[in-house]
């Protein structure tokens, strides 16, 4: 089934339910990753639904409802992956092997809540920038980037969890398909003039890719998670500014 990669990315990246077009064998999982940027397309143009739909409020009620349905939407799973890696590279002092056994731990440390919270705080501030102004391009195109950004992390990044939940789809994507999924996002990216979201995206994505190469040799799927959400940040707040 040709659309059973796409089912296998939105029963990932979301709570949408699938149901039995959701499996596969590994092949279909690496395929899966191919359609990230189409699932963040459809989380983007959600978001702009639920501002459209309170328009009348304050930017600011909208930038909340829209905070709490991206939440919803995705399960917090960027979140939590998110919080394990604030907490693993902070708390393991450059000791990779430590910062492995803390991202492991389900409990959230201190530095993880401070991130998640940071985070979605920059982001409601955004949102209620971008509702302000009516720049919707701008919330579409923030999650395309943040999934766009973990094709090329998956392309460029030794995956370090041999049994993680990111090493099948790691192993599998097709290499050439996945440069062309990335070109075709920043030509979009371009098209509908996001360059300064684009570029803070490609900031973000460099930065914590440097980070996660120094403290653990790679990725792993908690470190695609995080950097899904700064740079989803980092691209609302870029063209925002």
């Amino acid at each position: 089934m040709m659309l059973r990669p796409l089912a296998i990315a939105i029963a990932l990246l979301t709570r949408l339910p699938v149901g039995r077009y959701a499996s596969g064998d590994a092949q279909a999982i690496g395929r899966s990753v191919l359609w990230y940027p189409a699932v963040g397309l459809f989380i983007g143009l959600v978001l702009v639904g639920v501002c459209l739909s309170v328009r009348a409020a304050p930017a600011m009620v909208g930038a909340a409802l829209a905070t709490f349905a991206w939440c919803g939407m995705t399960g917090a799973l960027h979140l939590d992956g998110l919080s394990d890696s604030a907490d693993a590279f902070i708390g393991s002092h450059g000791n990779a092997v430590r910062a492995l056994e803390i991202m492991k731990d389900p409990a959230a440390g201190p530095m993880g809540v401070v991130a998640v919270c940071l985070v979605l705080t920059v982001k409601f501030a955004a949102l209620a920038a971008h509702i302000s102004a009516e720049t919707w391009w701008a919330i579409v195109a923030a999650p395309v980037l943040g999934r766009a950004t973990v094709i090329a992390l998956l392309l460029g990044t030794p995956y370090v969890r041999p049994q993680g939940l990111g090493s099948v789809p790691a192993a599998n994507l097709p290499r050439g398909a996945g440069r062309i999924v990335i070109v075709t996002v920043i030509a979009a990216a371009a098209i509908v003039d996001s360059i300064p979201a684009l570029v803070a995206a490609g900031l973000a994505f460099l930065l914590l890719r440097a980070m996660m190469t120094r403290t653990i040799g790679g990725t792993t799927g908690d470190t695609a998670g995080a950097l899904v959400e700064v740079t989803e940040a980092a691209a609302l707040v870029a063209a925002a500014l």
